[in-house]
């Protein structure tokens, strides 16, 4: 079945439709670099609070480049933004204790243990109690699955391994936000279902979670709401359950032998787009008519239905559309 098109004004472009406190927002955001390259531009981002956003889109679309923004790695061209409430990079000091964060491969001291390294992350923290220190990295090596390569230096860590580390420097004290880029990044099956279920775990304790990756099939599975960005702007966001309920959908008509053409006309007569027939299967775009009218004008023009199905687009049908690129889906 081919993917209906979704249009951005019904579910909220650029702005997004989120209301209430935000974790995240941005008004006009924009990095160009000194090569002319804009990319990030003019965006605005809406992560409502207690959210977990899915923060989309294919390589070169800007999501590093905004993460890296809002936590004062690099300096705007142009806009605003803010992080739980405050504003950034001018209050970073203030607001970037409240908020973990695993940016683009974490690098840490490659002779050191993990637990020594964030044992140095701890202390080079002025802001962290040194009285829990140890009870705090213990605990967050042990959130992540690496307690017993605790001591082992990292440089001896695999590629999943350093991943987890990076998670656990994210961890090391309660966060009211924590911003994930590809946290997933080099983790096994068994790795990405826990990353998963920790994110779920943090979210219902109360965190905002902004998790940007490309395993749309991990997103979709946590993600209460999704932006999507295309070559440095935001093509679509807001709350995932409305941006696929408000998705073209799709309405598929078994029939009975021989009767596939006469369902084909009468789908065409109710003013329905798009209908094609395959075999005793008829396709067409539903639109505004309701379903059940649909199934009322077949059996009356004695039509011999079978099976009738409707079919909003999957999130990742939406991305698609939006972007003309795929996921990579396969973990």
């Amino acid at each position: 079945m081919s993917t209906a098109v979704l249009d951005p004004a019904r579910v909220g472009q650029g702005s997004g439709d989120a209301t209430g406190p935000l974790a995240v927002r941005t008004d006009g955001l924009t990095k160009r670099f000194r090569s002319g390259q804009v990319a990030v531009d003019d965006l605005d981002l809406r992560v409502p609070r207690g959210a977990v956003y899915g923060f989309l889109g294919p390589n070169g679309s800007g999501k590093t480049t905004t993460i890296r923004m809002l936590l004062g790695l690099v300096r705007p061209t142009a806009g605003a933004a803010w992080l739980l409430d405050a504003p950034v990079p001018a209050a970073s000091a203030a607001v970037l204790p409240r908020v973990g964060a695993l940016v683009e491969g974490p690098a840490f001291h490659p002779y050191l243990s993990g637990r020594d390294n964030l044992a140095r992350l701890e202390a080079a923290d002025a802001t962290a109690d040194p009285r829990t220190a140890d009870r705090r990295a213990g605990e967050a090596l042990e959130r992540v699955g690496l307690s017993a390569a605790a001591d082992k230096r990292y440089r001896q860590y695999s590629l999943g391994m350093k991943q987890r580390l990076g998670l656990a420097a994210a961890l090391l004290r309660p966060r009211d936000l924590l911003v994930l880029d590809e946290p997933t990044n080099g983790l096994d099956p068994q790795g990405t279902r826990e990353v998963r279920h920790l994110v779920r775990e943090l979210a219902d304790a109360g965190t905002t979670v902004l998790v940007s990756s490309h395993l749309l099939a991990e997103i979709e599975q946590v993600c209460t709401h999704v932006g999507i960005m295309r070559t440095g702007r935001m093509v679509l966001q807001g709350d995932r359950s409305a941006l696929v309920a408000h998705g073209a959908a799709r309405l598929r008509v078994t029939t009975t032998a021989g009767t596939a053409g006469e369902a084909a006309r009468v789908l065409t007569g109710l003013g329905l787009d798009e209908v094609r027939v395959d075999g005793v299967q008829v396709d067409a775009l539903l639109g505004s008519v309701r379903p059940e009218d649909v199934s009322v004008a077949l059996v009356r023009a004695g039509v011999g239905l079978a099976g009738l199905e409707v079919r909003s687009p999957s999130l990742e049908e939406i991305f698609v559309e939006l972007t003309g690129e795929g996921f990579d889906v396969a973990r």
